[in-house]
């Protein structure tokens, strides 16, 4: 299967997914609002949580930048809920469970460590402005300074 690749200029894939809360989300009905869109591994690791408390310190800002925050792994809206509430998270999260978002967005990659190959969730945020095109995307994202960068570029729409 050749990798999906999505660039600026190109329609986001539009999705419906189950959010924590209950309530479905779909990408479509957020227009004319901006969309940060990142996806990333799993609920409750090092990284993935220092990305989604980094969004929520920011999201007043996202928010009078006209944008809506959604987080995206594999993970259940179950664990999800969990995840929320233990670190009084702000931005929504969805699941991804059959990982079809993943793949539509080119993100669900063989990664390795330890030696072992296996397929993952590449972290990676997608900025999506208020007509359903992407206008910047972020690979194989480094946490540290992600957030600030984003919101640049959200301002900058």
């Amino acid at each position: 299967m050749d990798k999906i690749v999505l660039e600026p200029g190109m329609d986001a894939p539009d999705f419906t997914l189950p959010q924590d809360g209950g309530e479905d989300v779909t990408l479509s009905a957020l227009r004319p609002s901006k969309v940060v869109l990142y996806f990333y591994p799993r609920d409750d690791t090092s990284g993935c949580t220092k990305e989604a408390i980094g969004f929520t310190e920011q999201l007043a800002a996202f928010e009078a930048a006209g944008a809506k925050v959604l987080g995206v792994s594999k993970d259940t809206v179950a664990k999800h809920g969990k995840f929320r509430a233990k670190h009084d998270l702000g931005v929504g999260l969805l699941s991804d469970a059959e990982s079809d978002l993943c793949e539509r967005y080119g993100i669900w990659v063989e990664k390795k460590m330890y030696g072992k190959t296996y397929m993952g969730i590449e972290r990676a945020t997608f900025l999506i402005d208020g007509e359903g095109k992407i206008a910047q995307v972020w690979r194989k994202v480094k946490v540290a300074g992600h957030v600030e960068a984003v919101l640049e570029a959200v301002q900058a729409l």
